[in-house]
């Protein structure tokens, strides 16, 4: 079994056109590793509750031959300094805790 966690975004981007894996099956790859880490390395404010349903519905657009892009599926991390809806946005501040932006940075 390949451990996803392990590649490029780019391998995963192509092992994703070549119908190699599924958005899912990295998606939930990824939970798996954020789950057995992140009690020791603290890295991750928040994770998704929808994660699965996002790569799901990506999942479901591939398989309907919709055009999507390059990186559509590609499960990623958002550092908290950047801002964005529905997730919570710090920056590493006590004073931002709890706070939740009301849009996306435009990077995002």
């Amino acid at each position: 079994m390949a451990d996803w966690t392990r590649r490029t975004a780019a391998e995963l981007a192509d092992a994703l056109a070549a119908g190699e894996v599924t958005s899912v099956e990295l998606t939930q790859a990824h939970l798996d590793r954020i789950a057995a880490v992140d009690g020791d390395v603290h890295a991750f404010l928040h994770v998704s509750d929808h994660a699965l349903d996002v790569a799901a519905d990506i999942d479901r657009r591939r398989a309907a031959g919709e055009q999507l892009g390059a990186l559509a599926g590609v499960p990623l991390a958002i550092k908290d300094v950047l801002v964005t809806t529905d997730m919570p946005s710090t920056s590493g501040s006590k004073i931002l805790e709890g706070f939740i932006s009301p849009y996306d940075a435009t990077v995002v």
